[in-house]
């Protein structure tokens, strides 16, 4: 009951602008588990195989299509949709199902910003994520490289649980053993309808842009501006749905929804906070003093790609896997995260010492931007990033079997300027500038076409509107009720 009173205000007409869905589950007649979302407008029960159904009001959903807004030019269009009935929120009953399904760190109620909403005071930037519609939930998902079918840009889509089994399956782990450490199956699949699994590879690597924006990317690859993506698209596929992401389509859920092949109902990461009803706690595991131990929240049945490369091989060499930059690790032979923990220093203070100087970078465009501290950090991060690729394959004999790097600094862009500003496409040109060098390495090596490239983000970006604010919390607390928000957008009832 108290469920409803809270979805009641939530969906009040005084608050349509920043309240795109309120998301819940309930218990459906047989015990089965039914997604459900509203807002100002109506109420739909989502379902996996068929479309939302209509059972209060009139249709909130615009659509569920995965390929919404394709051609680029529609996004364009309409680029921050101001009303849910002009948004597509693609694959929804699964990821909220998945979402919902941890009974200690789940929330009660999900509440989906709309994507024009500006939160400042509340952790939001100019540039935002975290929502279940398909702009925010679409990464780029590009497959490149020995045994790769050469087809360019395709009209198709892929999930994000599908990379790590992806990766996990070229690097030679049969599909029989792509499972939990339950020994369930795992919510994502490797994609083998684009790639032929026996064809001769030395090695895999995947690498993540955080944040990277997948119709900017595609569009600036087509068009000369990326010339490291363009050259990997030419060697492959490229999906112009990308990757959907998990929901909330946040940093950490993500990272672990790829790593694990699992959604955040399984692997335990429910967003950058949430609560632990379990322990109590209040879990921050994005933050700046824990994301070196981030893998520390994982589910006890989740299981790292690392893990699973290494279990299969088991042939006692030294380097069989390795995880640049990356916060979910477990597992990993090589880890920045590992050389973190082991130096005993954490939040800014860690490796600092090692991260270069910004303004000397080879691939800054506008030193302006280092006026933004997550952008400078970015920066620095990055490049020590490629450093440590470049040492990791100064020997191609001696490289890890799989290999996953990720960059920081297009997160960064897309949150200070927003999709598609100077800033966001300086942080594009960044991380492609430093992909080409790493490539130029493969290449002088003489193994570029022995490799397999996957290229990915965690989400896509939508364009907060500064005149759009506001918050839901005077509208909770005059319902006399406890509760907690976490994000905000997680609330919890007490």
């Amino acid at each position: 009951m108290s469920r409803e009173v809270f979805i009641e205000a939530l969906c009040a007409p005084a608050l349509a602008d920043i309240v795109d869905l309120v998301c819940w589950v309930e218990d459906g007649p047989d015990g089965e588990r039914v997604p459900y979302a509203a807002n100002s407008v109506g109420r739909v029960r989502f379902h996996v195989d068929g479309p939302a159904e209509v059972v209060a009001g009139d249709n909130p959903i615009g659509s569920e299509d995965p390929l919404a807004f394709l051609p680029y030019e529609k996004e364009l269009a309409d680029p921050s949709p101001a009303r849910s009935t002009s948004n597509a929120y693609p694959l929804a009953a699964r990821r909220l199902l998945s979402f919902f399904a941890d009974p200690d760190r789940s929330p009660d109620l999900a509440i989906v910003h709309t994507p024009r909403h500006f939160f400042p005071d509340e952790g939001g930037h100019v540039g935002e994520h975290g929502s279940l519609d398909a702009i925010q939930s679409r990464a780029p998902f590009i497959l490149s490289g020995a045994g790769v079918q050469r087809l360019g840009y395709v009209d198709d889509h892929a999930r994000l649980v599908d990379v790590g089994p992806t990766l996990a399956h070229l690097a030679g782990v049969p599909l029989e053993e792509l499972r939990d450490d339950h020994g369930a199956e795992l919510d994502g699949r490797a994609r083998t309808e684009w790639y032929d699994a026996t064809a001769a590879r030395s090695h895999v690597i995947g690498i993540l842009w955080d944040g990277g924006h997948c119709g900017e990317v595609l569009h600036l690859a087509e068009t000369g501006e990326l010339p490291g993506v363009a050259r990997l698209v030419e060697r492959g596929v490229a999906l112009r749905g990308g990757a959907v992401a998990e929901f909330p389509s946040i940093t950490l859920t993500n990272h672990t929804a790829i790593l694990t092949g699992v959604g955040p109902g399984r692997h335990g990461v429910m967003g950058n906070v949430y609560y632990d009803r379990a322990t109590g706690e209040r879990v921050v595991p994005n933050d700046e003093s824990t994301w070196h131990r981030s893998s520390d929240w994982l589910r006890p049945g989740a299981r790292t790609i690392f893990e699973m490369v290494n279990d299969h091989r088991g042939d006692g060499s030294p380097m069989r896997t390795a995880s640049v930059d990356e916060a979910i690790d477990r597992g990993a032979d090589y880890s920045t995260m590992a050389l973190i923990r082991a130096s005993g220093e954490s939040g800014a203070d860690a490796l600092d010492g090692s991260l270069p100087d910004p303004h000397t970078s080879p691939f800054l465009g506008d030193p302006a931007y280092l006026e933004d501290g997550y952008f400078r950090w970015g920066v620095r991060v990055d490049d020590l990033g490629l450093q440590q690729m470049k040492d990791l394959w100064a020997d191609p004999a001696a490289a890890p079997t799989l290999t996953w790097w990720a960059n920081v600094v297009t997160d960064g862009g897309h949150h200070g300027g927003g999709p598609r500003s100077a800033m966001a496409r300086d942080s594009l040109r960044q991380a492609d500038a430093r992909l080409s060098v790493f490539l130029d390495h493969l290449e002088g090596l003489g193994v570029l076409d022995d490799v397999t490239v996957l290229l990915t983000a965690d989400h896509g970006f939508e364009g907060s509107d500064p005149a759009c604010t506001g918050s839901w919390k005077p509208a909770l607390d005059a319902l006399g009720l406890p509760y907690r928000d976490e994000g905000p957008g997680l609330v919890y009832l007490l």
